[in-house]
């Protein structure tokens, strides 16, 4: 099994890579290396995976798996032409511009990454005869109307951001290939996702970043938010069995499913625990809530959990404890 797996120099993408690796699979992972956050610690993560980068290679392979990592971007087609040159037969498709307060100063950027390049994706299944297809959606769907815990019910038609806008679209879009082509596909809605190897600009990193360095933190609404916080092991373990179930066909037309650990968590909690962790008060910064931002977010996982065993193992102690013991090595402190 040769297995495309988008994104895979992000945080994601990487683990994700690491765990299809680790169980003998090959894999193919494109990634653009954008500088939306610094490169060098999706470079890190390249290395992780046995590859020593070179800019200069169109192709880099790894030393220590079998991966071969290519440098292209997704929404550009002659990218998906260079990758038919390698007998893919499964797609995990997890490249996607991210960020939904980003999404309101470059709304191009979420066009062409998310639209475009997903689009791209689907006429390469279709071409390539590739009938399943599992990708990244997003918990910012549901917008702040729908009633918590989130449920896949949801119509979903009211979306606080252009990020959460082009999540659903593809979740239709996915559909609109179902009917047409007959290509199924598991659109997973992702939760506050942390861990080790995490994204710069999402809160865990920011707030372990202002406790070693002792800076202050920006704490929106007032701090007063709840987040679904799932550790990264639990979503890759969610992943890899929800493409088990794609390739057993037990996924018969376009779904979408949570995935999340389903227990909301207060923000000033999971605060508290970093402090904790690294031994320090940070110093807060509260302020009001911000365009797009919902106050509470956390997962009804019923359908996931029914159809693959996903069960969520990892508590939030354990899992800032994980976090907290790679970042202090990573940045060296």
């Amino acid at each position: 099994m040769a297995v495309l797996i988008t994104g895979v120099a992000g945080f994601i993408g990487f683990h994700t890579a690491k765990c299809f690796l680790e169980k003998g699979h090959e894999v193919i992972g494109v990634d653009n290396l954008n500088d939306y956050y610094d490169p060098t610690l999706k470079v890190s993560r390249l290395e992780e995976l046995g590859i020593t980068y070179n800019n200069t290679f169109d192709i880099n392979l790894s030393c220590k798996y079998n991966f071969k990592y290519i440098k292209c971007d997704i929404s550009i087609w002659s990218s998906w032409v260079t990758l038919k040159q390698f007998e893919i037969t499964d797609v995990i498709h997890l490249a996607a511009q991210a960020g939904v307060r980003y999404s309101l100063q470059n709304p191009n950027a979420y066009i062409q990454s998310n639209i475009v390049g997903f689009q791209y994706l689907l006429n390469f299944c279709s071409d390539l005869n590739i009938f399943h297809i599992l990708y990244a959606s997003s918990s910012s769907v549901y917008g702040k109307n729908s009633i918590q815990p989130f449920d896949e019910s949801e119509v979903c038609s009211e979306p606080e951001s252009l990020y959460a806008a082009t999540k659903r679209s593809n979740e239709l879009m996915a559909y609109s290939f179902f009917k047409t082509k007959d290509i199924k596909s598991l659109g997973l809605r992702f939760f506050t996702v942390y861990g080790p190897w995490g994204r710069p600009d999402m809160a865990p990193m920011l707030f372990a970043n202002a406790a070693m360095n002792n800076y202050s933190i920006d704490l929106f609404n007032n701090g007063n938010q709840s987040r679904d916080f799932t550790y990264i092991d639990d979503i890759v373990n969610g992943i890899y069995l929800a493409h088990q179930a794609l390739k057993q066909n037990k996924i018969l037309g376009a779904e979408v499913m949570n995935i999340g650990r389903g227990e909301p968590v207060k923000l000033m909690l999971f605060v508290e625990n970093l402090e904790r962790l690294f031994n320090v008060v940070l110093n807060k910064n509260y302020k009001d809530a911000q365009l797009g931002d919902v106050t509470e977010t956390y997962a009804n996982t019923s359908k996931l959990k029914n159809l693959t065993g996903y069960e969520p193992k990892v508590d939030l102690n354990i899992g800032l404890r994980y976090f907290v013991d790679w970042y202090k090595i990573y940045y060296k402190n």
